[in-house]
């Protein structure tokens, strides 16, 4: 092979080294790249690509507080869940009646993301041998009048006293009459059930005076 021949190889080898090169490159980066799909239609066409959605911010702030132990009230539980953030409002779910305590409340922080932290905190938590049971409550199912009267101190009602003025109050004849007769027909009805069940019991006899005491007497100043 001649000096003349050797030259021309080597440029043909140049040129066959160069476009070989050239068709990598454009292998690997495409001019026009199409985006990647995250799934495809049931019914067929293009592949699509799934909607980006933004996370809901929580806006609840309000939590329901169940199982709550005897003695832990409104001012246990402010003191208690104070290490979470800033407490505004508290209140247990309490008796007409007697003023007791329903073991169970809400309270309300003044930031989401403190609530939440909370509620999760919290969750099955054992306290006072009671597994308390909280929850962030929605927004939307927080009562209107949730919140009616939570500072008002509730003063139960002492029945004990209210039925010692009834039995040591003065009463006139007629008034010991009635409660006599009213005795009387409670201790009757009393002994038909008695038969009825098919007992046999001699009740024992009704034994007091028909009249009242003096110092019970209230008489009239006509």
């Amino acid at each position: 092979m001649g000096a003349k021949a050797k030259k021309a190889l080597k440029k043909n080898m140049k040129k066959i080294s160069a476009s070989a090169a050239a068709s990598s490159s454009q292998l690997a980066v495409p001019q026009n790249p199409k985006p990647s799909a995250d799934f495809l239609p049931l019914g067929g066409g293009p592949a699509r690509k799934a909607p980006v959605t933004k996370p809901v911010e929580s806006k609840a702030t309000v939590l329901y507080i169940g199982r709550l132990p005897h003695g832990f009230y409104e001012t246990e539980i402010e003191a208690f869940f104070t290490q979470f953030g800033t407490v505004k409002r508290v209140r247990v779910a309490r008796n007409k009646k007697t003023g007791k305590s329903k073991h169970f409340g809400f309270i309300q922080f003044e930031d989401p993301e403190v609530a939440e932290i909370a509620a999760g905190a919290m969750n099955d938590y054992l306290l006072l041998e009671h597994m308390l049971q909280v929850r962030v409550i929605p927004p939307e199912h927080v009562k209107p009048n949730l919140w009616k009267g939570f500072k008002c101190q509730y003063k139960p009602v002492d029945w004990v006293q209210i039925e010692r003025k009834q039995h040591n109050k003065e009463r006139t004849l007629e008034e010991h009459r009635k409660m006599l007769h009213k005795v009387v027909k409670r201790d009757q009805k009393r002994r038909k059930r008695i038969e009825a069940a098919g007992i046999q019991y001699q009740c024992p006899e009704l034994v007091g005076n028909t009249q009242p005491l003096p110092k019970k007497i209230k008489f009239s100043e006509d």
